[in-house]
Protein backbone atom coordinates (compact mmCIF):
# COMPACT_ATOMS: atom_id res chain seq x y z
CA UNK A 1 0.00 0.00 0.00
CA UNK A 2 1.53 3.37 -1.20
CA UNK A 3 1.99 5.00 2.23
CA UNK A 4 1.68 8.43 1.20
CA UNK A 5 -2.02 8.19 -0.31
CA UNK A 6 -3.43 9.43 3.28
CA UNK A 7 -1.12 11.58 4.21
CA UNK A 8 -1.81 15.71 3.82
CA UNK A 9 0.67 17.22 0.84
CA UNK A 10 2.51 20.26 1.21
CA UNK A 11 -0.82 22.70 -0.10
CA UNK A 12 -2.89 21.04 2.70
CA UNK A 13 -4.58 18.38 0.30
CA UNK A 14 -5.73 14.67 0.81
CA UNK A 15 -6.00 14.14 -2.94
CA UNK A 16 -8.89 16.26 -4.39
CA UNK A 17 -9.88 17.31 -0.41
CA UNK A 18 -8.46 19.81 2.11
CA UNK A 19 -6.52 23.51 1.13
CA UNK A 20 -6.86 26.80 2.65
CA UNK A 21 -10.26 28.61 1.21
CA UNK A 22 -10.16 31.44 4.00
CA UNK A 23 -11.11 34.83 3.79
CA UNK A 24 -7.57 37.16 2.98
CA UNK A 25 -7.51 38.50 6.05
CA UNK A 26 -6.71 35.03 7.98
CA UNK A 27 -4.44 33.52 5.20
CA UNK A 28 -1.61 35.13 7.05
CA UNK A 29 -2.81 32.95 10.05
CA UNK A 30 -3.48 30.16 8.33
CA UNK A 31 0.31 29.76 6.42
CA UNK A 32 2.02 30.71 9.89
CA UNK A 33 0.26 27.98 12.11
CA UNK A 34 0.90 25.87 8.87
CA UNK A 35 5.12 26.85 8.60
CA UNK A 36 5.56 25.99 12.36
CA UNK A 37 2.95 23.32 13.79
CA UNK A 38 4.95 20.23 12.79
CA UNK A 39 8.03 21.56 14.31
CA UNK A 40 6.38 22.68 17.72
CA UNK A 41 4.63 19.40 17.74
CA UNK A 42 7.33 17.24 17.26
CA UNK A 43 9.67 19.25 19.24
CA UNK A 44 11.09 17.30 22.66
CA UNK A 45 9.73 19.92 25.10
CA UNK A 46 5.82 19.49 23.57
CA UNK A 47 6.19 16.12 23.46
CA UNK A 48 7.17 15.69 27.38
CA UNK A 49 4.48 18.83 28.27
CA UNK A 50 2.01 17.13 26.13
CA UNK A 51 2.19 13.73 27.22
CA UNK A 52 2.58 14.31 31.12
CA UNK A 53 -0.67 16.36 30.65
CA UNK A 54 -2.42 13.57 29.01
CA UNK A 55 -0.86 10.94 31.71
CA UNK A 56 -1.61 13.48 34.92
CA UNK A 57 -4.61 15.48 34.12
CA UNK A 58 -6.60 13.59 31.34
CA UNK A 59 -5.78 10.04 33.20
CA UNK A 60 -4.50 8.18 29.56
CA UNK A 61 -4.27 5.94 28.58
CA UNK A 62 -7.88 5.10 28.41
CA UNK A 63 -8.74 1.20 28.85
CA UNK A 64 -9.86 -1.29 26.24
CA UNK A 65 -12.50 -2.92 27.37
CA UNK A 66 -13.96 -6.02 26.45
CA UNK A 67 -17.32 -5.77 25.97
CA UNK A 68 -19.00 -8.82 27.30
CA UNK A 69 -22.46 -8.30 25.69
CA UNK A 70 -21.71 -7.26 22.26
CA UNK A 71 -19.28 -9.69 21.84
CA UNK A 72 -21.81 -12.70 22.88
CA UNK A 73 -24.67 -11.15 20.69
CA UNK A 74 -21.83 -10.48 17.60
CA UNK A 75 -20.33 -14.01 18.26
CA UNK A 76 -16.61 -12.16 18.04
CA UNK A 77 -14.11 -10.26 20.15
CA UNK A 78 -15.71 -6.55 20.18
CA UNK A 79 -13.55 -3.96 21.98
CA UNK A 80 -14.93 -0.57 23.77
CA UNK A 81 -11.63 2.25 23.45
CA UNK A 82 -13.39 3.99 26.18
CA UNK A 83 -12.82 7.91 25.55
CA UNK A 84 -15.58 8.60 27.87
CA UNK A 85 -13.60 7.85 30.70
CA UNK A 86 -11.07 10.82 29.97
CA UNK A 87 -11.39 13.96 32.25
CA UNK A 88 -13.91 16.30 30.46
CA UNK A 89 -15.58 12.92 29.66
CA UNK A 90 -14.93 12.91 25.82
CA UNK A 91 -11.66 12.67 23.25
CA UNK A 92 -11.92 16.43 23.01
CA UNK A 93 -9.95 16.77 25.55
CA UNK A 94 -6.14 15.33 23.67
CA UNK A 95 -6.84 17.83 20.79
CA UNK A 96 -7.45 20.66 22.84
CA UNK A 97 -4.89 20.32 25.49
CA UNK A 98 -2.35 20.50 22.42
CA UNK A 99 -3.87 23.31 20.46
CA UNK A 100 -3.31 25.62 24.15
CA UNK A 101 0.36 24.25 24.16
CA UNK A 102 0.78 25.26 20.44
CA UNK A 103 -1.43 28.28 21.11
CA UNK A 104 1.38 29.43 23.79
CA UNK A 105 4.36 28.63 21.75
CA UNK A 106 3.46 31.04 18.92
CA UNK A 107 2.40 33.94 21.58
CA UNK A 108 -1.31 34.19 21.27
CA UNK A 109 -3.25 35.52 23.92
CA UNK A 110 -6.96 34.88 23.19
CA UNK A 111 -8.58 31.36 22.37
CA UNK A 112 -12.19 31.11 20.17
CA UNK A 113 -13.65 27.98 19.63
CA UNK A 114 -17.21 26.25 18.01
CA UNK A 115 -19.11 23.25 19.58
CA UNK A 116 -21.78 21.52 19.24
CA UNK A 117 -22.64 18.58 21.70
CA UNK A 118 -20.64 20.77 24.33
CA UNK A 119 -17.49 18.34 24.70
CA UNK A 120 -15.06 20.28 22.18
CA UNK A 121 -16.62 23.75 24.32
CA UNK A 122 -15.80 21.80 27.77
CA UNK A 123 -12.43 21.03 26.32
CA UNK A 124 -11.44 24.54 24.89
CA UNK A 125 -12.59 25.98 28.81
CA UNK A 126 -11.19 23.00 30.78
CA UNK A 127 -7.89 23.83 29.45
CA UNK A 128 -8.44 27.37 29.02
CA UNK A 129 -9.01 27.61 32.98
CA UNK A 130 -6.14 25.42 33.29
CA UNK A 131 -3.56 27.72 32.11
CA UNK A 132 -5.93 31.23 32.59
CA UNK A 133 -6.04 32.14 28.85
CA UNK A 134 -9.56 34.07 27.98
CA UNK A 135 -12.10 32.07 25.68
CA UNK A 136 -14.65 32.74 24.13
CA UNK A 137 -17.46 29.36 22.67
CA UNK A 138 -19.72 30.13 19.97
CA UNK A 139 -22.72 27.36 20.42
CA UNK A 140 -26.08 27.49 18.22
CA UNK A 141 -29.03 28.37 20.44
CA UNK A 142 -30.76 24.71 19.82
CA UNK A 143 -27.78 22.58 20.66
CA UNK A 144 -27.46 24.82 23.94
CA UNK A 145 -31.39 24.00 25.31
CA UNK A 146 -30.10 20.44 24.27
CA UNK A 147 -26.66 20.32 25.92
CA UNK A 148 -27.66 22.25 28.95
CA UNK A 149 -25.40 20.50 31.53
CA UNK A 150 -22.35 20.98 29.53
CA UNK A 151 -22.60 24.99 28.64
CA UNK A 152 -23.32 25.33 32.28
CA UNK A 153 -19.60 23.41 32.55
CA UNK A 154 -18.23 25.45 30.44
CA UNK A 155 -19.76 29.09 32.25
CA UNK A 156 -18.48 27.72 35.67
CA UNK A 157 -15.41 27.43 34.17
CA UNK A 158 -15.14 30.94 32.91
CA UNK A 159 -15.93 30.47 29.21
CA UNK A 160 -17.82 33.08 27.57
CA UNK A 161 -20.38 30.87 25.59
CA UNK A 162 -22.28 32.83 22.92
CA UNK A 163 -25.46 32.03 21.49
CA UNK A 164 -25.66 31.75 17.70
CA UNK A 165 -29.09 32.50 16.74
CA UNK A 166 -28.53 32.26 12.69
CA UNK A 167 -29.50 29.68 10.55
CA UNK A 168 -30.57 25.94 11.78
CA UNK A 169 -28.90 27.84 15.40
CA UNK A 170 -26.34 24.16 15.39
CA UNK A 171 -22.98 23.63 14.70
CA UNK A 172 -22.28 24.71 11.00
CA UNK A 173 -23.60 28.27 12.62
CA UNK A 174 -21.08 28.19 15.43
CA UNK A 175 -18.41 27.74 13.59
CA UNK A 176 -19.45 30.86 10.82
CA UNK A 177 -19.57 33.02 13.85
CA UNK A 178 -16.43 31.42 15.30
CA UNK A 179 -15.08 32.61 11.78
CA UNK A 180 -16.24 35.90 11.85
CA UNK A 181 -14.86 36.65 15.24
CA UNK A 182 -10.86 35.42 14.08
CA UNK A 183 -11.44 37.90 11.19
CA UNK A 184 -11.99 40.34 13.29
CA UNK A 185 -9.19 39.85 15.81
CA UNK A 186 -6.66 37.63 13.80
CA UNK A 187 -3.53 38.82 15.14
CA UNK A 188 -3.69 38.15 18.83
CA UNK A 189 -6.61 35.37 19.14
CA UNK A 190 -5.97 31.47 18.01
CA UNK A 191 -8.99 29.91 16.54
CA UNK A 192 -9.34 26.33 18.43
CA UNK A 193 -10.82 24.13 16.06
CA UNK A 194 -12.24 21.30 17.19
CA UNK A 195 -13.12 18.49 14.28
CA UNK A 196 -10.78 17.41 11.72
CA UNK A 197 -12.44 20.02 9.51
CA UNK A 198 -11.59 23.97 8.36
CA UNK A 199 -8.88 24.82 6.44
CA UNK A 200 -5.27 23.33 6.55
CA UNK A 201 -3.55 22.60 8.37
CA UNK A 202 -5.69 21.75 11.33
CA UNK A 203 -7.32 18.91 9.72
CA UNK A 204 -4.10 17.15 10.23
CA UNK A 205 -3.27 19.11 13.05
CA UNK A 206 -6.39 17.52 14.35
CA UNK A 207 -5.71 14.08 13.32
CA UNK A 208 -2.10 14.09 15.00
CA UNK A 209 -2.98 15.08 18.25
CA UNK A 210 -6.38 12.56 18.28
CA UNK A 211 -3.68 9.86 17.09
CA UNK A 212 -2.67 9.10 21.02
CA UNK A 213 -6.37 6.70 20.56
CA UNK A 214 -5.31 4.76 17.56
CA UNK A 215 -1.14 4.18 19.18
CA UNK A 216 -2.81 3.31 22.28
CA UNK A 217 -5.26 0.95 20.54
CA UNK A 218 -2.02 -0.67 19.17
CA UNK A 219 -0.42 -1.24 22.07
CA UNK A 220 -3.45 -2.60 24.22
CA UNK A 221 -4.49 -4.72 21.39
CA UNK A 222 -0.29 -6.19 21.68
CA UNK A 223 -0.69 -6.88 24.98
CA UNK A 224 -4.89 -8.02 24.92
CA UNK A 225 -4.29 -10.22 21.73
CA UNK A 226 -0.94 -10.60 20.73
CA UNK A 227 -1.15 -8.60 17.69
CA UNK A 228 -1.47 -4.28 17.50
CA UNK A 229 -3.96 -4.45 14.92
CA UNK A 230 -8.02 -5.40 15.06
CA UNK A 231 -9.68 -6.60 11.94
CA UNK A 232 -12.30 -3.99 12.08
CA UNK A 233 -12.27 -0.48 13.44
CA UNK A 234 -15.63 1.71 13.99
CA UNK A 235 -15.74 5.04 15.03
CA UNK A 236 -18.76 7.95 14.10
CA UNK A 237 -18.40 10.83 12.17
CA UNK A 238 -19.19 14.28 12.27
CA UNK A 239 -16.42 16.76 11.54
CA UNK A 240 -14.36 13.44 12.03
CA UNK A 241 -11.89 14.28 15.18
CA UNK A 242 -12.42 11.24 16.58
CA UNK A 243 -12.49 8.77 13.71
CA UNK A 244 -8.79 10.34 12.77
CA UNK A 245 -7.46 9.81 15.86
CA UNK A 246 -8.87 6.33 15.59
CA UNK A 247 -7.79 5.41 11.98
CA UNK A 248 -4.56 7.42 12.25
CA UNK A 249 -2.10 4.37 12.85
CA UNK A 250 -4.11 2.05 10.38
CA UNK A 251 -4.42 4.29 7.53
CA UNK A 252 -1.64 1.81 5.90
CA UNK A 253 -2.76 -1.64 7.48
CA UNK A 254 -4.32 -3.62 4.80
CA UNK A 255 -5.51 -6.07 7.77
CA UNK A 256 -7.76 -3.34 8.98
CA UNK A 257 -10.78 -2.48 7.79
CA UNK A 258 -12.30 0.83 8.41
CA UNK A 259 -15.56 2.04 9.59
CA UNK A 260 -17.74 5.25 9.82
CA UNK A 261 -21.08 5.74 11.06
CA UNK A 262 -22.99 8.82 10.16
CA UNK A 263 -25.59 10.50 11.47
CA UNK A 264 -28.51 9.23 8.81
CA UNK A 265 -31.27 11.19 11.19
CA UNK A 266 -34.64 10.67 10.20
CA UNK A 267 -33.50 8.29 7.18
CA UNK A 268 -34.07 10.47 4.20
CA UNK A 269 -32.58 12.68 2.02
CA UNK A 270 -34.38 15.78 3.68
CA UNK A 271 -33.57 14.65 7.27
CA UNK A 272 -30.46 13.19 7.66
CA UNK A 273 -26.92 14.48 8.49
CA UNK A 274 -24.99 11.75 6.59
CA UNK A 275 -22.75 13.70 4.51
CA UNK A 276 -20.67 11.29 2.43
CA UNK A 277 -23.52 9.13 1.99
CA UNK A 278 -25.92 11.92 0.67
CA UNK A 279 -23.36 14.65 -0.40
CA UNK A 280 -21.54 16.01 -2.78
CA UNK A 281 -18.05 17.91 -3.41
CA UNK A 282 -17.98 21.37 -2.38
CA UNK A 283 -16.36 23.79 -0.44
CA UNK A 284 -17.25 24.52 3.41
CA UNK A 285 -15.42 26.35 6.46
CA UNK A 286 -12.02 26.58 5.02
CA UNK A 287 -11.70 23.22 2.86
CA UNK A 288 -12.85 21.74 -0.25
CA UNK A 289 -14.78 18.09 1.30
CA UNK A 290 -18.34 16.59 0.77
CA UNK A 291 -20.97 18.82 1.51
CA UNK A 292 -24.69 18.92 1.95
CA UNK A 293 -25.99 21.03 -0.50
CA UNK A 294 -29.01 21.85 -3.22
CA UNK A 295 -28.57 21.80 -6.65
CA UNK A 296 -27.58 25.60 -6.62
CA UNK A 297 -24.28 24.49 -4.21
CA UNK A 298 -26.35 26.31 -0.97
CA UNK A 299 -25.67 24.20 2.08
CA UNK A 300 -28.71 22.02 3.22
CA UNK A 301 -29.13 22.14 6.96
CA UNK A 302 -28.42 18.40 8.53
CA UNK A 303 -31.03 16.43 10.91
CA UNK A 304 -29.56 14.42 13.19
CA UNK A 305 -30.66 13.98 17.15
CA UNK A 306 -26.75 14.19 17.72
CA UNK A 307 -25.74 17.31 18.59
CA UNK A 308 -21.63 16.45 17.76
CA UNK A 309 -22.63 14.61 14.39
CA UNK A 310 -25.64 17.61 12.93
CA UNK A 311 -23.07 18.71 10.25
CA UNK A 312 -22.95 19.53 7.00
CA UNK A 313 -20.01 18.70 5.95
CA UNK A 314 -17.04 16.28 6.73
CA UNK A 315 -13.29 16.15 7.70
CA UNK A 316 -11.31 16.16 3.99
CA UNK A 317 -9.46 13.13 4.67
CA UNK A 318 -12.38 11.14 5.88
CA UNK A 319 -13.99 12.66 2.23
CA UNK A 320 -10.56 11.27 0.72
CA UNK A 321 -11.21 7.99 2.67
CA UNK A 322 -14.44 7.28 1.10
CA UNK A 323 -13.29 8.17 -2.38
CA UNK A 324 -10.68 5.97 -2.36
CA UNK A 325 -12.56 3.47 -1.02
CA UNK A 326 -10.11 2.67 2.02
CA UNK A 327 -12.94 3.60 4.32
CA UNK A 328 -16.90 2.65 4.51
CA UNK A 329 -19.34 4.46 5.72
CA UNK A 330 -22.65 3.56 7.66
CA UNK A 331 -25.64 5.50 7.74
CA UNK A 332 -26.85 5.06 11.38
CA UNK A 333 -30.72 7.00 11.91
CA UNK A 334 -31.80 8.34 15.40
CA UNK A 335 -34.13 5.41 16.48
CA UNK A 336 -31.32 3.18 15.82
CA UNK A 337 -28.51 5.14 17.74
CA UNK A 338 -31.29 5.19 20.84
CA UNK A 339 -31.37 1.94 20.80
CA UNK A 340 -28.00 1.01 20.74
CA UNK A 341 -27.46 3.47 23.88
CA UNK A 342 -30.14 1.88 26.13
CA UNK A 343 -28.79 -1.57 24.95
CA UNK A 344 -25.34 -0.82 26.01
CA UNK A 345 -26.89 1.22 29.58
CA UNK A 346 -28.72 -1.73 30.51
CA UNK A 347 -26.82 -4.46 29.79
CA UNK A 348 -23.04 -2.94 30.92
CA UNK A 349 -23.73 0.16 33.08
CA UNK A 350 -21.82 2.09 30.43
CA UNK A 351 -24.39 5.44 28.85
CA UNK A 352 -22.57 6.75 25.91
CA UNK A 353 -22.60 9.69 24.12
CA UNK A 354 -25.46 9.94 21.07
CA UNK A 355 -22.49 10.43 18.85
CA UNK A 356 -20.89 6.84 20.17
CA UNK A 357 -24.28 4.90 20.44
CA UNK A 358 -23.94 5.72 16.24
CA UNK A 359 -20.90 4.30 16.04
CA UNK A 360 -22.51 1.40 17.89
CA UNK A 361 -25.50 0.66 16.03
CA UNK A 362 -23.30 0.29 12.86
CA UNK A 363 -21.56 -2.74 14.38
CA UNK A 364 -25.16 -4.40 13.49
CA UNK A 365 -24.59 -3.62 9.96
CA UNK A 366 -21.33 -4.74 8.96
CA UNK A 367 -20.72 -8.78 8.13
CA UNK A 368 -18.44 -9.49 11.05
CA UNK A 369 -16.84 -13.06 11.05
CA UNK A 370 -16.80 -15.15 14.10
CA UNK A 371 -12.80 -15.12 15.01
CA UNK A 372 -13.06 -10.79 14.32
CA UNK A 373 -11.36 -8.48 16.94
CA UNK A 374 -13.42 -5.27 16.44
CA UNK A 375 -12.27 -1.69 17.97
CA UNK A 376 -15.31 0.54 18.42
CA UNK A 377 -14.41 3.92 19.72
CA UNK A 378 -16.52 5.16 22.86
CA UNK A 379 -15.66 9.09 21.89
CA UNK A 380 -17.94 9.93 24.76
CA UNK A 381 -20.12 9.87 27.55
CA UNK A 382 -23.59 10.35 27.81
CA UNK A 383 -24.18 12.92 30.82
CA UNK A 384 -24.82 15.46 28.32
CA UNK A 385 -27.67 13.75 26.39
CA UNK A 386 -29.51 12.88 29.34
CA UNK A 387 -32.42 14.79 28.60
CA UNK A 388 -32.66 13.00 25.27
CA UNK A 389 -32.45 9.69 26.71
CA UNK A 390 -34.82 10.45 29.02
CA UNK A 391 -37.56 11.93 26.44
CA UNK A 392 -37.03 9.04 24.42
CA UNK A 393 -36.74 6.19 26.43
CA UNK A 394 -38.71 3.17 25.44
CA UNK A 395 -41.49 2.53 28.00
CA UNK A 396 -41.38 -0.59 30.26
CA UNK A 397 -43.83 -2.93 31.17
CA UNK A 398 -43.73 -4.58 34.61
Amino acid sequence: MNTDLFKVNERGFYGRYGGTYVPEILKPNCDALSDCYRDILESHDFQAHYRGLLRDYVGRPSPLWLSPSLSVRLGCKVYLKREDLNHTGAHKINNALGQILLARAMGKRRIIAETGAGQHGLAAATVCALFDMPCTIYMGSTDIARQQPNVAKMRLLGADVRAVESGNQTLKDAVNEALRDWCSHPSETFYMIGSAVGPHPYPDLVARLQSIISEEIKEQLLEKEGRDFPDTLVACLGGGSNAAGTFFHYLNEPRTALYCAEADGLGTADASAATILRGSDGILHGARTIVMQDDDGQITEPVSISAGLDYPGVGPLHAHLAASGRAMMIGVTDDEALSAAYALNCDEGILPAIESAHALAALNKINLRKDSVVVVTLSGRGDKDIDTYLNHAPSRKD
